[in-house]
C-alpha cells in the first residue's frame, strides 16, 4: 500500500515536470525533477532494497541516477552536463553489476548482444555529426555501458524469471535517446513529452525488482 503510494506521488511529480518543461518554468523542474527522482528511490526502499545485495547494488544506481537528474537540470551548462552524463554512466554500470549478482544466463546474454549490437551502431552514427569533439569519447562510452546493461538484465530476467527487469532496462536505454536527441540533435519539448515518462517508468520498474535475488 505505501509502495502504491509512493508510485502515484512519483506519477503526480513527473506530470508537474512536463507542465513545467512545456511552460518553460525553470522554478517548477527544479522542484518537480527531484521530487520525481526522490519517488523511484523511496519505492526500492520500501520494497526492501536494503536487504538483499542486489538490492543494495540496486539502490547505489537509483541514487546515481538521481544525481544525475539533478546535474542535467541547468540549460547549457556544458560542465554539469559532463557530470551528469558520468553520473548516469556510473548509474547504469551499478545496474550491470546489479543484474550480474542474480547469476545471469550466459545464452540469453549472448542473443541479446547480437540484439543490441546493430542499434548501438545506428544510434552512434545518427549523433556523430553532432557530436562535439570532446564528446564523442564520452559519447560512445555511454553507449557501450547502456548496451551492456541492457544485455546483462536480458541474462538476469532470464535466471530470475522477472521479465521486468529486462523491460526496465529497456526503457531505461529507449530514454536515454531523448537526451541524446534533446541536447545533440534537435531541442524540443517533444523529446520531453515521451523521453521523461519513459525514464521513470524504468527506474518505478526496476526500483520494483529489489526482491529478485536467487539467494
Amino acid at each position: 500500500m505505501i509502495a502504491l503510494g509512493l508510485v502515484a506521488a512519483t506519477v503526480v511529480a513527473v506530470i508537474g515536470l512536463l507542465f513545467s518543461e512545456h511552460r518553460g518554468s525553470r522554478p517548477g523542474v527544479w522542484v518537480a525533477k527531484p521530487l520525481a527522482s526522490t519517488g523511484f528511490v523511496a519505492v526500492a526502499l520500501a520494497a526492501g532494497a536494503l536487504e538483499t545485495p542486489y538490492g543494495l547494488v540496486v539502490m547505489v544506481a537509483l541514487v546515481l541516477c538521481w544525481l544525475g537528474d539533478v546535474f542535467l537540470i541547468p540549460k547549457g551548462a556544458t560542465a554539469l552536463f559532463l557530470v551528469g552524463l558520468v553520473s548516469f554512466l556510473l548509474g547504469h554500470v551499478s545496474f550491470a553489476v546489479a543484474f550480474t549478482l542474480c547469476g545471469p544466463d550466459l545464452r540469453w546474454m549472448a542473443a541479446a548482444a547480437l540484439l543490441a549490437l546493430p542499434p548501438a551502431l545506428v544510434v552512434l552514427r545518427w549523433l556523430r555529426p553532432n557530436l562535439p569533439a570532446k564528446m564523442r569519447i564520452p559519447v560512445v562510452a555511454y553507449v557501450v555501458v547502456i548496451s551492456l546493461m541492457v544485455v546483462t538484465a536480458a541474462g538476469a530476467a532470464a535466471a530470475t524469471g522477472r521479465g521486468a527487469i529486462a523491460l526496465g532496462a529497456t526503457c531505461f536505454y529507449l530514454s536515454d535517446l531523448h537526451v541524446a536527441r534533446d541536447r545533440f540533435v534537435s531541442r524540443s519539448f517533444w523529446n520531453k513529452s515521451w523521453g521523461i515518462p519513459l525514464y521513470y517508468g524504468a527506474q518505478l520498474i526496476l526500483a520494483s525488482t529489489v526482491d529478485a535475488w536467487p539467494g
